[in-house]
């Protein structure tokens, strides 16, 4: 697990709050945490939890994984396989069944090509062939 960058998410909420349009009270109320909570986050003093950060996604109205990359709870390679999940369970046009079915699929690709990928020692550029 990456380290959290506190201020980098601060500024990133910020900027994320201006964009939305919304005052620090009200992303505040919106999301359920105290106004001087909110404000010690966005200056980097507070290091919130995983489940304070889904909240203030939800308000926001961004992707929770979005903010834990930015905190450094998820590293940005993972946040596409999460992403693509959220993206499969959250499709209405689907049944449950189905959603299960795709996403076994999906992961057995991914174990595939994972193993089809030619692995390099550490620290060693791949060689050219001409």
């Amino acid at each position: 697990m990456a380290s959290l960058n506190v201020g980098n998410l601060g500024e990133y909420l910020r900027e994320q709050r201006r964009q939305a349009q919304l005052s620090l009270r009200q992303l505040a109320e919106a999301a359920g945490v105290s106004n001087p909570y909110l404000s010690q986050i966005e200056r980097g003093l507070r290091k919130p939890s995983a489940d304070i950060l889904q909240q203030l996604a939800k308000a926001l109205r961004i992707s929770a994984e979005t903010l834990y990359v930015q905190a450094g709870i998820l590293d940005e390679r993972d946040r596409d396989e999460v992403e693509t999940r959220a993206v499969i369970l959250a499709d209405p046009s689907i049944n449950e069944q189905q959603k299960q079915v795709l996403l076994q699929v999906y992961e057995s690709f991914r174990k595939e090509n994972a193993l089809d990928a030619p692995a390099e020692p550490a620290g060693e550029m791949p060689s050219k062939t001409n």
